[in-house]
């Protein structure tokens, strides 16, 4: 276990959190046997850290038809690659890794995307997304019309374009913070749980 601080910022006990945060960093920590540097980062500001939680969930724990679990991480773990967000790349590269039941994928995805084993539809999504997290004037009504082509709904293609934003946001969080990625991340979804 890494003796860093986990952010530049205060970073509040356990028994400050406000108590919706107390729950939920309880059942966190309870399920993955660790509790992730960004939930210990962000607490310090509670508003906006259930804002972040709440609209987390909202884009990344769905399934829809063009869109799987997996899918989503794929799109953090490419995105935070471009924005060289070691943190984010880390730890939703072991979700990824997770949801895709695949230890090779994250790192494929973070070094190359392009080279990745992914369907077209799923190179299709990262062409724009990457696109979007790198240069977002350079994303056209051709490009959404592109992720239509390869099956994602209208509701799927606003999640590609908001998965993106949220993560630049927390890119930039996690740059500004100097938040390390928790030990733990490194062996999820490589070897088999204890």
């Amino acid at each position: 276990m890494s003796s860093s601080p986990i952010s530049r910022f205060p970073v509040p006990s356990p028994d400050q959190l406000a108590p919706e945060l107390r729950e939920r960093y309880a059942d966190v920590e309870e399920r993955s046997g660790f509790l992730p540097n960004v939930f210990g980062a962000l607490a310090w500001r509670p508003a906006e850290a259930a804002a972040f939680f709440a609209l987390h969930d909202a884009l990344m724990d769905k399934e829809t038809p063009g869109l799987s679990k997996a899918d989503r991480e794929v799109i953090v773990v490419a995105t935070s690659a471009a924005n060289d967000c070691l943190y984010c790349v880390v730890a939703h590269g072991a979700i990824a890794r997770i949801r895709a039941r695949d230890p090779h994928i994250a790192d494929q995805v973070a070094v190359d995307w392009r080279k990745a084993p992914l369907s077209p539809r799923m190179h299709a999504v990262l062409e724009v997304a990457v696109r979007l997290a790198v240069d977002p004037a350079a994303v056209t009504a051709a490009d959404l019309e592109t992720l239509r082509g390869h099956g994602l709904t209208e509701d799927d293609v606003w999640d590609v374009g908001a998965i993106v934003s949220l993560f630049a946001l927390s890119n930039r969080l996690a740059h500004w913070a100097a938040i390390p990625p928790n030990d733990e991340f490194y062996l999820l979804g490589r070897v088999p749980r204890s």
